[in-house]
């Protein structure tokens, strides 16, 4: 399995991602691609003792800065690691494509060079976010600032289909982040998408959610475009931080607090690891037509291991569109681009100790109903695959 990394991505670039990808190399036998200044790279490696064993660097001469205009960054700045990165990956010479960079030169990138899968008008990206009852998944979360309705109903297709495949929940519920639970409440666009999600198939519309009942974890998918979501990810994980600080500090304010602590170590540990978002630091662009990872979490080693930067034994899949004949009819009848005969889904099926198979599974039309035809890449993980898993491995089948 081969995963292409941007190097330069990230503040702490390029030794956090360096750290990273040498231990992803050690831990589960993955060949890392790394894109940006080989010069920087090898000399951060040799003064921090990093084997660069099973790494291999291409040069890069440009990088996108956080602060460039992403359209125009990938069209100019054709030798940086993510447009050099994306290409490779286009190219097929790598499985995956890793970047804890600019999220908008990263978007642009992967629509204009990866491309969208045929219904998408633009992928979006997703994060699983902690919460009181279970994670939820929350799309858009910064790749899209401004979403039209239709683009809000085809997130929450592509987030119900991840949910039920990644995280096996049957008929996950949807809902739409707004400012009031009616559905006279928000703004024009909202108050549309509100009526296009409850006519759209494949998906269990809830209603609207309010920001604070989102925590909660009552639904299995929040629905929003990218300013809100990326408001409410960074306000979550803020949050979070703070209580986990004042916690602490209360703990060890005297000798009761710190023999308090001993009592409840083990369910302050539980807490801390419930509310860590390096649980789910990898953040997928569902509607790519190839796997292209965003770390959601600061860029420290451990959010950097593997692609999809969540470290759990399960297999996982990065789903792009249910393959249903009424999403596909739908889009006809709404006259969104790209229209087909089916969907295709851009899938990763991993396990834990295995990094993962690359497979492409496109919605063909039968009569009356479609079916799958899956396609893998990569190393076979058949026979390690959990059982009841969709999915068996490398190979095709029908």
């Amino acid at each position: 399995m081969k995963i292409i990394v941007d190097m330069m991505g990230g503040d702490n670039a390029p030794l956090a991602v360096l750290e990273g990808a040498a231990q992803a190399v050690k831990e589960y036998g993955i060949t890392v691609v790394g894109g940006g200044d080989e010069a920087l790279v090898r000399r951060t490696a040799q003064e921090n003792s990093i084997p660069l064993d099973g790494i291999e660097l291409v040069n890069c001469t440009e990088a996108i800065d956080m602060c460039d205009e992403p359209a125009r960054a990938i069209r100019q700045k054709k030798d940086s690691s993510i447009v050099v990165g994306l290409n490779m990956l286009k190219d097929g010479k790598g499985d995956a494509f890793v970047s804890a960079g600019s999220t908008g030169a990263l978007h642009v990138g992967a629509s204009l060079i990866v491309r969208t899968l045929k219904g998408i008008k633009r992928p979006a990206l997703a994060t699983m976010v902690p919460a009181k009852k279970q994670a939820y998944l929350l799309l858009d979360c910064g790749a899209n600032v401004e979403c039209r309705p239709e683009m809000l109903a085809a997130f929450a297709v592509m987030g119900s289909c991840y949910v039920n495949k990644v995280e096996g929940r049957q008929n996950p519920t949807v809902a739409l982040a707004n400012n009031g639970a009616e559905e006279s409440k928000g703004t024009p666009m909202l108050k549309e998408a509100h009526q296009l999600l409850k006519t759209t198939p494949g998906i269990r519309f809830v209603g609207n959610i309010e920001p604070r009942d989102v925590p909660n974890g009552d639904v299995d998918v929040v629905v929003c475009d990218g300013f809100t979501g990326n408001v409410i990810l960074k306000l979550t994980e803020g949050v979070a931080k703070m209580l986990l600080g004042m916690l602490k500090k209360i703990f060890l304010a005297n000798l009761g607090g710190k023999l308090a602590y001993l009592l409840l170590k083990g369910s302050v540990a539980d807490l801390k690891h419930q509310m860590d978002s390096e649980e789910y630091g990898g953040a997928p662009f569902l509607g790519a037509k190839q796997p292209v990872i965003k770390p959601t979490a600061l860029p420290r080693p451990r959010a950097s291991r593997t692609p999809s930067v969540r470290q759990r034994s399960a297999w996982r899949t990065i789903c792009a569109a249910p393959c249903s004949l009424r999403w596909t009819s739908w889009l006809r009848h709404r006259k969104l681009r790209n229209k087909g005969s089916g969907l295709a889904l851009s899938v990763i099926a991993s396990q834990c100790h295995i990094p993962h198979s690359v497979a492409i599974a496109t919605s063909l039309p039968g009569r009356g109903e479609s079916f799958l035809r899956v396609r893998g890449f990569g190393s076979s993980c058949r026979d390690d695959l959990p059982k009841g898993s969709p999915f068996g491995g490398a190979g095709e089948r029908t």
